[in-house]
């Protein structure tokens, strides 16, 4: 019998993407986070023999799949083929080997088809708790942010390990939580090589090595080809964010030459003294991510289409951060790549990227506590997600409320109130935070917290886009800076653990994202609408676009 055609192949890698979409779906199902279960912040994939990644779930962010993509890799080196058996599974949350930093576990597991290794399917979530400091960015080295898991099994040959559980649960706040969603991940893989295995029977095939090359190398070629349309030369592009204790300066150069495209982060500030660094990993994923939405937003996402964007760093840097650092909220950082990113591309490609947005999310850690230690109340740990609003693009206003680049979903006040003793008392779009332009930036949003009776929370700040708001594009104005205060207009800090007394609220205004074009282009009727809706004010109105309305 002949072997697979393309038209064969073409059917089974549409097909992969059902089947990696399944294996997200029951991690989004069986997980104990709400980051997990309400937000989406996760990554499933298929990969070959050689740790290539062939397909990913659309579901999850580009900072897990695209690290994802090269961490199982580093599970091949580590453990080595020869010691992988059937029923094993793989873990590790290194920052460096796996997504970033320690609270995203990675789990990796060997799919074997008639007793003969053939590939694995690997998925990575945010745990709430992961011990040490807890989820924040106060750190002074990786040692004080938590449970450090290297690359070993979780499980050999179907059996748990009772040690790395017992091991676990004794250095985590939360230890149902966290050992529940690591049998979550687990289970997603099963759930993922089920749905393969049969496939592989309705193709009658014993193997994915055909399709892997397949997909791969297609990939490969129409990702060359697409960088290939963009003009060659040198692009540079600079930022400045908050950073922590000082601001960072963001640096990048393109260079483009055919089929080529290299992006270089010489000239970024050096590594922070806090937990707002970022290991290359993470910093890759991102530029990638930016880069690919940009030149080749059509081709599927895989080893074949990430392998032509060169992503380099001088290590060191505060995006290519050296052990031990402390890397807990690398998110920040990260999430801010493909802002700097894309706007070196714009110097190649004008009107095609957007403006300059909120970007790093404003994630919040809360650990609500008894008022009076000896009440016996529980202590309670929550997590949030939560988004600014996004640059305006070259022909549509910006997105309010929306988390880009890592793209989870805003988890609901219910949802989360639910987890711990809180109350959301406000949550709305933030009026006049978008940046005034021909195309207006997206809006922020306002949020309103308090510690329910009895409870007092530290809560902990990883918030940037405070000092320095998102810029606007091609003469657009700059998005509305972010606020970190009390209800009373006590301001605090954008990054630190802090506290909120029984009766205060923690008021977050998020930042809003740049305009695109001189606000003077805006369509009159366009304006009137915003002011109609309350996303603008009228004296906006007048001021940003010489309108009274």
């Amino acid at each position: 019998m002949s072997g697979p055609t393309s038209i064969d192949f073409q059917i089974m890698w549409n097909r992969l993407i059902a089947v990696v979409e399944e294996q997200a779906t029951t991690l989004i199902r069986t997980a104990f986070s709400t980051s997990v279960r309400e937000a989406g912040d996760l990554s499933a994939g298929l990969f070959d023999r050689q740790g290539r990644m062939i397909a990913q779930a659309v579901t999850g962010t580009p900072g897990h799949v695209n690290a994802m993509a090269e961490s199982v890799t580093h599970f091949v080196r580590e453990i080595g083929v020869q010691e992988i058996y059937e029923g094993d599974v793989l873990i590790t949350n290194d920052p460096w080997m796996g997504t970033g930093h320690l609270h995203d576990i990675t789990i990796v597991s060997p799919v074997f088809r008639k007793g003969t290794h053939i590939g694995y399917f690997a998925c990575t979530a945010h745990v709430v708790d992961i011990g040490g400091r807890g989820f924040g960015p106060d750190g002074n080295e990786v040692y004080e942010e938590g449970l450090l898991i290297p690359i070993m099994k979780f499980a050999e040959r179907g059996q748990v390990s009772k040690d790395l559980v017992r091991l676990i649960r004794s250095n985590v706040r939360t230890p149902d939580q966290t050992v529940g969603d690591i049998y979550s991940l687990a289970a997603c893989n099963e759930a993922g090589e089920r749905r393969l295995q049969a496939m592989l029977d309705e193709f009658d095939i014993d193997n994915i090595d055909g399709l892997s090359d397949f997909i791969i190398e297609t990939s490969r070629k129409a990702t060359h080809e697409a960088i290939a349309k963009v003009p060659d030369g040198m692009f540079e592009h600079t930022m400045q964010v908050d950073g922590y204790e000082a601001p960072v300066h963001m640096a990048v150069r393109l260079d483009i030459e055919g089929d080529t495209l290299l992006a270089d982060f010489a000239g970024t500030s050096g590594m922070s003294r806090f937990g707002v660094n970022c290991p290359e990993v993470y910093t890759r994923a991102y530029a990638c991510y930016g880069l690919k939405c940009a030149i080749a937003p059509q081709v599927p996402n895989n080893t074949g289409s990430l392998e032509p964007f060169r992503i380099t760093a001088p290590e060191g840097c505060i995006l290519a951060a050296k052990r031990p650092a402390p890397v807990s909220v690398r998110h920040v950082m990260g999430h801010l790549v493909p802002d700097v990113v894309l706007g070196a591309l714009h110097k190649a490609l004008p009107n095609t990227v957007p403006a300059e947005g909120s970007s790093a999310l404003w994630n919040i850690q809360i650990s609500s506590r008894a008022s009076d230690p000896d009440s016996g109340l529980p202590n309670r740990e929550v997590l949030m997600f939560n988004s600014g609003g996004t640059g305006a693009r070259p022909s549509f206003d910006g997105l309010s409320a929306t988390a880009f680049p890592s793209g989870v979903s805003t988890m609901s006040v219910e949802a989360t109130e639910q987890v711990g003793p809180i109350t959301v008392w406000r949550k709305d779009l933030r009026a006049g935070s978008g940046g005034a332009g021909a195309l207006r930036g997206g809006l922020g949003q306002t949020i309103e917290i308090e510690p329910r009776a009895g409870y007092d929370f530290y809560f902990n700040a990883m918030f940037d886009r405070v000092k320095n708001p998102a810029r606007g594009r091609d003469g657009g104005g700059p998005g509305g800076e972010g606020r970190v205060e009390l209800a009373d207009g006590t301001q605090l800090r954008s990054k630190g653990r802090q506290l909120v007394k029984n009766g205060q609220r923690l008021v977050l205004s998020l930042p809003g994202g740049g305009g695109y074009g001189v606000p003077s282009g805006r369509d009159p009727a366009l304006v009137a609408a915003d002011v109609d809706a309350g996303l603008i004010t009228k004296e906006q109105a007048k001021a940003d676009y010489g309108q009274d309305i």
